[in-house]
């Protein structure tokens, strides 16, 4: 599949500054710039600047930034699902994964990750894509917000709806776990029927095992 991207940037403007969010950027623009050290989510800071620079370098790979001059203060990605998760068994080069999101403190509460959603799905080549996200309460930072389980979960919902995800059920066991996991995805709109019943059959697939 060919995997066409179209940058895109918005200004967003917040009571602790003004924020560029863009993308997809290329490994050498994100090499260029600083990447704020409360981007702890996932990995030391270091780290995961560098997984990113791995990701925007994947054929496939996306990521949207969000950031204060030279600093990266927020960022998603885009990338074919984990080869150990039920999303790649089907084969399908059109299904993507959003990947990670994650805005520093400072700026939460400033819609930084609902532009980050809105600056992706502005390339048309989204449209190509089955998009999907798994979403579960233990990557949550429940306790830098305050949030309970629940509130948590109704912002990460309308976050995803600004990108035009929308919650899908599955009978996979993980999400399964707890009633506030979830999978979310946006079906675009160039995707054929037989993709969409591929992803049926992975939404579903203890349905289908004999």
């Amino acid at each position: 599949m060919e995997h066409k991207r179209t940058y895109n940037a918005k200004e967003l403007k917040t009571p602790h500054g003004s924020l560029i969010i863009e993308g997809p950027v290329t490994p050498e623009k994100l090499a260029g710039y600083d990447f704020h050290e409360d981007l702890v989510a996932f990995r030391t800071p270091v780290q995961q600047h560098k997984a990113l620079i791995g990701i925007a370098g994947l054929p496939e790979g996306r990521i949207i930034i969000a950031r204060n001059r030279d600093t990266i203060v927020g960022y998603v990605t885009y990338l074919y699902p984990d080869p150990l998760e039920r999303w790649s068994e089907g084969k399908m080069d059109n299904l993507i994964e959003l990947g990670a999101i994650e805005v520093i403190p400072q700026f939460r509460g400033c819609s930084v990750g609902k532009n980050l959603l809105r600056v992706s799905m502005m390339d048309d080549a989204m449209e190509n894509y089955i998009t999907i996200t798994t979403e579960y309460y233990w990557h949550w930072d429940l306790k830098g917000t305050g949030l309970n389980v629940w509130e948590y979960r109704k912002i990460m919902e309308k976050m995803m709806n600004a990108g035009g995800l929308e919650l899908y059920a599955t009978d996979d066991p993980e999400i399964c776990s707890h009633p506030a996991n979830c999978l979310m995805a946006k079906i675009g709109k160039r995707i054929d029927s037989e993709s969409v019943q591929k992803f049926d059959r992975l939404r579903f697939m203890n349905r289908f095992m004999y």
